[in-house]
């Protein structure tokens, strides 16, 4: 029998399934999260340090397309968190079999952009 396989795979027609792209985006979250700290820190630091930077981390704030990347760093951390919590889970072989892994996965992405949404119209 002579299987007929690709010499070069095409990434963009290969479909994930749910569960393979909550964990791709727990990485991408996880990175997103370590490589905002510093920026986060040295907010943090100036909004501490005297009234002036924190007027200016204020006015900072007030700029759309910085409120737009603090709510992907809030989606991160967010998304992180919800999926670190169910490969914890996972790893105690809760929830492992496949209907069930389907449904943590579809729980992990609503729960996330649900929480995303609130907490962004809450605080924008």
């Amino acid at each position: 029998m002579k299987k007929t396989r690709p010499k070069h795979l095409d990434l963009r027609q290969i479909r994930f399934p749910l569960p393979a792209i909550v964990s791709g985006l727990h990485r991408i979250s996880g990175a997103l999260l370590v490589l905002s700290i510093p920026f986060i820190l040295y907010a943090l630091e100036g909004s501490l340090s005297s009234a002036e930077r924190f007027a200016a981390f204020k006015s900072c704030i007030g700029n759309p397309v910085v409120k737009l990347g603090l709510l992907v760093v809030l989606w991160g951390l967010l998304h992180h968190a919800c999926a670190g919590t169910r490969f914890l889970l996972m790893d105690i072989h809760k929830g492992v079999d496949l209907p069930t892994a389907r449904f943590s996965a579809k729980l992990v992405m609503a729960v996330s952009l649900t929480l995303t949404v609130v907490i962004g119209v809450v605080a924008w």
